[in-house]
């Protein structure tokens, strides 16, 4: 079965809007916006489009590519301070010789909807965060819809980086399944896929998983995305639908789920 992302993040939106029209709250999100590229600015769109439609806004603040880490961490103060500002992210990738983490870390907890900050990471790694990082509400809400069970199963997941890598396997886990997280380091990597009942991959390399490298019936969700000759693609080649029991592709499977979680989030800290 192939996940339709759009689908899901469809039902979520629905049931979003009826409860922020039945909270009678103003909701914002406020985007600290660094990078000035194509990529960045669809991304912006789709997130402005999602929280028009629920009835939130969005107000972006731009900076200038060349600022500081020091000024851009004032930035960020300032911006969270404002009282009407519910939510407060950073639009990722920051600028080279930018201490991304020492920016992230100025969000307070009650503000990440993200949960990128290290405190909010603290709380979310012991399972004291009220809401999860926004890919591991997409990859549960996945797993609740398909009554996939994770106590026990092997789970093998692609890269250890921050945004993908590291939620995903520290919320495995915690949901009780054996976990193997490989990356560039790793020798003879198919070892650890044969043998994966979950494959979760957030790498960035097109079709880096291929069908030989899976088991027949295995879930595989594929978190990684980049382009080739002007295409989105995923890091677990399309062909590999035909041997999984459900696949979630790249584009339209985690991706507008990911977003959908992103405005859930910031409407439970909005509470």
């Amino acid at each position: 079965m192939i996940i339709n992302g759009k689908e899901i993040s469809e039902k979520i939106k629905s049931s979003l809007r009826e409860e922020i029209f039945a909270s009678k709250k103003k909701i914002r999100l406020a985007v600290i916006k660094v990078a000035d590229d194509a990529v960045t600015e669809k991304y912006l769109e789709v997130k402005k489009k999602f929280a028009e439609t629920v009835g939130m806004d969005v107000r972006i603040y731009e900076v200038p590519k060349d600022i500081s880490t020091n000024k851009l961490r004032e930035k960020i103060s300032e911006v969270i301070h404002i009282e009407e500002n519910n939510g407060v992210i950073v639009q990722l990738p920051l600028p080279e010789g930018i201490n991304a983490q020492y920016i992230l870390d100025a969000i307070i907890p009650e503000k990440d909807p993200d949960v990128l900050s290290s405190k909010s990471w603290g709380k979310f790694s012991m399972g004291k965060n009220k809401i999860l990082p926004p890919v591991v509400g997409a990859v549960k809400i996945i797993f609740d819809e398909n009554k996939i069970e994770l106590k026990g199963k092997n789970a093998v997941v692609v890269g250890a980086g921050r945004l993908v890598g590291k939620p995903i396997s520290t919320w495995l886990i915690e949901e009780g399944a054996t976990v193997s997280v490989i990356d560039e380091n790793t020798k003879n990597p198919e070892e650890y896929t044969k043998k994966a009942d979950i494959l979760i991959s957030g790498v960035g390399k097109p079709k880096l998983i291929t069908p030989d490298m899976v088991p027949d019936g295995v879930v595989a969700i594929d978190c990684g995305t980049s382009e080739s000759s002007g295409q989105v693609m995923g890091d677990i080649d399309p062909a590999v639908a035909e041997k999984a029991l459900i696949f979630a592709p790249v584009p339209g499977g985690v991706g507008p789920i990911t977003i959908a979680v992103l405005f859930k989030n910031l409407f439970e800290l909005s509470k």
